[in-house]
């Protein structure tokens, strides 16, 4: 049954819910044994059709009736998009790119989940340096009330490891926000630095990194991400961000 079970979630995760439909209509009034019959596969697309074959065979490996197997075939279907509902996530890239797989630009991506914060934005970068392209949404988040937090590499003249003073670059831009420092790393984490880039809003959407804030990871280099909505992932990132501050692992500074 596991083997039938395993077939038909892979089918449903290829197929719209409309094949779905029409494979459970198909099945339903029909046994295993008459599993050679059904003639589907021919109008799915390649993988599609190949898991479809899979889903006879396992079918004919577990011979419930087309009933159970249409029924199956349904709730996978329903369960299949009430997830695929919940998270959202796309392929964020920077760089040269092809035909052949879509994605979405790094600095349409950060512009996006600096948009949908309606009440809290955390953002944390190693360096910060030409972000024009970024402080207009900034701005207008700080205009419309957002509470915005950042987490930053120290400069090498206050102890951290970049030339250029991220935290002085930012409050130009959101003379309000909250900065904030991990300063006192302890024995583990002692030659450790603030490495993660990360924009996460209201716990809803998040962007995940490989770019800095700066001008040339916006649209020059090769950087690699994804942007996420949805639960659960943005909502625990947020709070593991939060959670850092609440703890004193980082601290907030003047």
């Amino acid at each position: 049954m596991k083997a039938l079970l395993e077939a038909v979630s892979a089918l449903v995760a290829l197929v719209s819910p409309d094949r779905t439909a029409a494979l459970a209509a198909a099945v339903r009034l029909i046994g295993a044994e008459s599993a050679g019959k059904l003639n589907n596969a021919s109008v799915l697309s390649a993988s599609a059709g190949n898991s479809f074959k899979a889903m006879v065979a396992a079918w004919k490996s577990n011979p419930v009736a087309g009933e159970t197997l249409a029924a199956m075939l349904l709730a996978a279907d329903h369960a299949y998009r009430q997830a695929e509902a919940m998270q959202v996530v796309d392929l964020v890239w920077t760089g040269p790119t092809t035909d052949i797989v879509p994605a979405r630009r790094t600095e349409q991506a950060l512009i996006q989940v600096i948009n949908t914060a309606k009440k809290r934005l955390f953002i944390t970068s190693y360096v910060v340096y030409n972000i024009e392209s970024i402080t207009k949404a900034l701005r207008s988040a700080a205009e419309r009330g957002v509470a915005i937090n950042f987490l930053m590499e120290l400069s090498t003249a206050t102890g951290g490891k970049v030339s250029i003073d991220p935290i002085d670059n930012l409050r130009k831009v959101v003379p309000n926000a909250r900065f904030y420092i991990w300063k006192d790393k302890g024995a583990a984490f002692s030659n450790g630095s603030v490495h993660a880039k990360v924009a996460v809003a209201d716990g809803r959407h998040c962007f995940i990194t490989s770019a800095n804030l700066t001008g040339y990871a916006m649209d020059q280099n090769m950087e690699a991400g994804v942007l996420i909505s949805g639960a659960p992932l943005p909502d625990q990132l947020h709070r593991h961000l939060e959670a850092l501050a609440v703890t004193g692992v980082i601290v907030s500074v003047a």
